[in-house]
């Protein structure tokens, strides 16, 4: 009889403890269908990005949070409107690096606000204060009677995105030596809304 309950109960612990194993094991698997999830949400669909600064006052404030969308734009310029607010990296500006070994390596860059102004084959020039797009005068958008410097005439190459911030007196964008024109794969996406503050909650245009 002993033999027997000892038995019974050894077969009960170890089911248990199979179980328990199962019970982990399922938690790790949620977890990582959870994590790929998150990154392809990211990569591909959108993700919530914070505005830093002043280069995007009046139209945007500092510590608001926008929706970036991944899906607006296609390949090359399709979906791309002169005007649109977008999110974009700049030439060699990254905040850290991390090798992971075997030739696998994962980077933070640093990301913008800016307006997207120019499209691959237009002209700009920056004269008397003055952004001319295919010889098209650009109004400051908030009227900030901001006096950028002046820029020459220059044509896009073929992939090549001019962008500016909308307080034009201290953006650092596409008109400083150090950043010119970026290419497409620097542009991440196109803000579509405010969702932060919820009282501030717009349309970003």
């Amino acid at each position: 009889m002993t033999l027997v309950t000892d038995a019974s109960a050894k077969k009960k612990k170890e089911k248990k403890k199979k179980t328990l194993l199962q019970e982990i094991a399922s938690f790790v698997l949620d977890l990582c269908i959870l994590l790929v999830a998150f990154v392809l949400l990211r990569t591909f669909v959108g993700e919530p990005v914070w505005v830093s600064g002043t280069s995007m006052t009046n139209t945007l404030q500092n510590r608001e949070l926008l929706w970036v969308s991944k899906l607006a734009y296609g390949e090359g310029v399709k979906g791309m409107e002169r005007g649109d607010i977008v999110i974009c990296r700049y030439p060699g500006r990254k905040d850290a690096a991390w090798n992971l070994g075997a030739s696998l390596s994962v980077t933070r860059h640093t990301v913008f606000v800016k307006r997207l102004v120019a499209l691959p084959g237009d002209t700009v020039e920056i004269t008397g204060g003055t952004l001319y797009v295919n010889g098209e005068a650009v109004p400051d958008p908030e009227k900030m009677a901001s006096t950028p410097l002046d820029y020459p005439l220059r044509k896009l190459g073929a992939d090549e995105y001019f962008v500016i911030g909308d307080n034009r007196r201290t953006s650092h964008d596409s008109r400083s030596s150090d950043v010119g024109p970026i290419g497409r794969e620097m542009i991440m996406g196109k803000a579509t809304r405010v969702i932060f503050p919820f009282s501030n909650w717009r349309k970003a245009e």
